[in-house]
């Protein structure tokens, strides 16, 4: 068994809300570059540019890439043969405390009614599974407002199926527009009961944009979705164009015969996610 200090969990938590709001991934920087071979709108096209130059001089002068530095929310792995010295849920939380103090982000974290601030962008949201392993993997998205809001969750019938499915996910898009931020990243719930679909939604949106999912029928879909939705026109920033998603990824889980829960988490072109192995 594998002994992991929690203090060694929050500082990692901090350097990597630190960086992840500053550094674009590399994922979305190569779908930027590739995104203007293909766009045909001049206006999307000045509009991919200017996201890539404003990536350019986040790096530059270490400000973030968006004033919406988002709400903390982590994917935990803990491997079952590896313990945390300490409580796992408020080393990250006081890693999430101090990256953004320390890097002066935005704290958006509020009562829901009241819309009082917490003041220092906790709580974090937590997923923890367990896994096999003596390691630990923390993954990180600062997840913005825009975007968030975007999102949506069904209960389609079984018979709607994966035509029921396209048609939910591009209106959802098409009803969105502007509002998130394109080009998109599109996460794809499917399955599992009314509250694992956002999550699987969430999850998704981890996977690299380079990466096509394993099992080629649900790979299939992804491109399908990808086709469908920059057939939309919305384009960068909604400016018009065909670059509306820089991607689709879904996830799928087993459900009950008589239910078809699907959920889409939309996130923006920003994309700020981390993730680290201890």
């Amino acid at each position: 068994m594998r002994t992991i200090n929690a203090g060694a969990i929050t500082d990692v938590v901090a350097k990597i809300c630190l960086e992840a709001n500053i550094k674009a991934p590399d994922d979305v920087l190569q779908a930027f570059k590739k995104s203007q071979e293909t766009e045909t709108s001049p206006a999307g096209l000045e509009i991919l540019n200017q996201l890539l130059e404003n990536v350019k001089l986040a790096g530059e002068t270490g400000l973030p890439l968006c004033q919406d530095t988002g709400l903390a929310v982590f994917f935990v792995e803990l491997g079952t043969d590896c313990r945390v010295e300490g409580d796992l849920y408020q080393a990250i939380n006081d890693g999430v405390r101090q990256g953004y103090e320390k890097g002066y982000l935005r704290k958006s974290v509020c009562h829901p009614l009241t819309r009082k601030n917490t003041g220092d962008n906790t709580p974090a949201i937590i997923h923890l599974d367990l896994v096999p392993g003596d390691k630990i993997r923390i993954k990180f998205m600062a997840k913005g407002g825009g975007s968030e809001n975007m999102s949506r969750a069904t209960m389609l019938t079984p018979a709607q199926g994966w035509e029921g499915i396209k048609k939910f996910v591009v209106n959802r898009v098409a009803e969105a527009g502007p509002n998130p931020c394109p080009p998109t990243i599109v996460g794809v719930g499917i399955g599992g009961t009314f509250d694992h679909a956002p999550i699987l939604a969430k999850k998704a949106l981890f996977r690299p944009l380079d990466q096509k999912h394993s099992d080629p029928e649900i790979a299939a879909m992804e491109d399908e979705l990808f086709a469908a939705i920059n057939d939309l026109g919305i384009g960068p920033m909604g400016m018009g164009g065909n670059t509306t998603s820089l991607g689709v990824k879904i996830e799928m889980a087993p459900c009950h015969i008589a239910s078809l829960p699907l959920a889409v988490n939309i996130q923006c072109h920003s994309a700020r996610h981390k993730e680290v192995v201890i």
